[in-house]
């Protein structure tokens, strides 16, 4: 029996904010989860590349799921879905992180594809790989394809289709922003059956006219009800008018990347939300000083934003 399939919609993988000895800024983070939550996504995705995964232990990757459950559910937000970041170099540690990830309260994992020895990762190894960290999940699967962040191993759609067919793997981030590759699996598996989200909000609507199911974007980090109006837009069938907002959100995806990426977003984030702090862990770099053409176009979505 097939697992359950995340919900159609926009998903944000939350930053998460430090303080300047780089422990948990829990108040900061509490509040962020809140104002996207009350910005109308679909679900957050704790743990994943922008909340700096790959730079927290075992436990504060079980503390960050907790607090984002707990803020939500206290504030009224229990339908908002976690998603959880869970990829390691091993599936022995992905295994792990998958029973964390259910014990503190995601609905769902979404794992990258080990990189350390791209050579080794062949399409036999990375199926293979993925079924068996799928069989152990408690908790529905979905796969992550971040060439990126993985030494450029990139899957293509004849991989994850195959994936698709397993009983507990249901859906797939594809952060390749590859619209041919988005459509090629919508086309076989729509999304009542397999999540296909878009990983960049520059193809969302894109991604959408295509079939998919929606995205997990960074952009929303700063502009949610912005996302959730094109959304809105896209679902009553007034796609000129979703099309003019979705430039928007393209020219500012590509704004953030240039402005500095996860140390810029937090910093537009305490200048104009009034919580939390530009600190990173290292090896990233902090961004205090926000100017350039890039930043003015950020500001101009997020002061769209304040009027919705």
């Amino acid at each position: 029996m097939k697992a359950a399939v995340p919900p159609s919609g926009v998903y944000v993988p939350a930053v998460l904010f430090f303080n300047d000895n780089e422990d948990f800024d829990v108040s900061a983070i509490k509040s962020h989860v809140l104002r996207l939550a009350q910005g109308g996504v679909t679900g957050i995705v704790v743990q994943g590349s922008n909340g700096e995964a790959q730079h927290l232990s075992h436990d504060e990757r079980k503390e960050a799921i907790s607090l984002t459950r707990k803020t939500l559910d206290e504030n009224g937000f229990q339908n908002v879905v976690i998603i959880a970041g869970c990829g390691a170099q091993s599936a022995r540690e992905t295994k792990k992180l998958c029973a964390d990830a259910k014990d503190a309260g995601a609905a769902f994992v979404l794992v990258l594809t080990p990189s350390v020895w791209p050579g080794e990762m062949t399409r036999e190894n990375i199926i293979r790989y993925h079924r068996d960290v799928a069989d152990h999940s408690p908790l529905p699967y979905m796969v992550y394809n971040f060439p990126t962040v993985t030494a450029g191993i990139d899957l293509d759609s004849d991989i994850i289709l195959t994936l698709s067919d397993h009983p507990n793997i249901v859906g797939t981030k594809l952060s390749c922003g590859n619209i041919g590759k988005l459509h090629r699996i919508t086309s076989v598996k729509p999304p009542s059956e397999f999540c296909t989200l878009a990983g960049v909000s520059e193809v969302l609507l894109q991604g959408l006219l295509s079939g998919s199911a929606g995205a997990i974007a960074a952009l929303p980090n700063l502009v949610p009800k912005l996302h959730m109006k094109m959304y809105a837009l896209y679902q009553a069938g007034k796609i000129d008018e979703a099309m003019k907002l979705q430039a928007q959100l393209g020219q500012g995806d590509w704004a953030t990347k240039k402005a500095g990426g996860i140390g810029a977003m937090k910093s537009l984030i305490s200048k104009h939300f009034g919580y939390g702090e530009s600190h990173v862990r290292r090896p990233l770099m902090a961004v205090s000083q926000l100017s350039g053409p890039y930043v003015d176009k950020l500001e101009e979505l997020i002061a769209s934003e304040k009027t919705l």
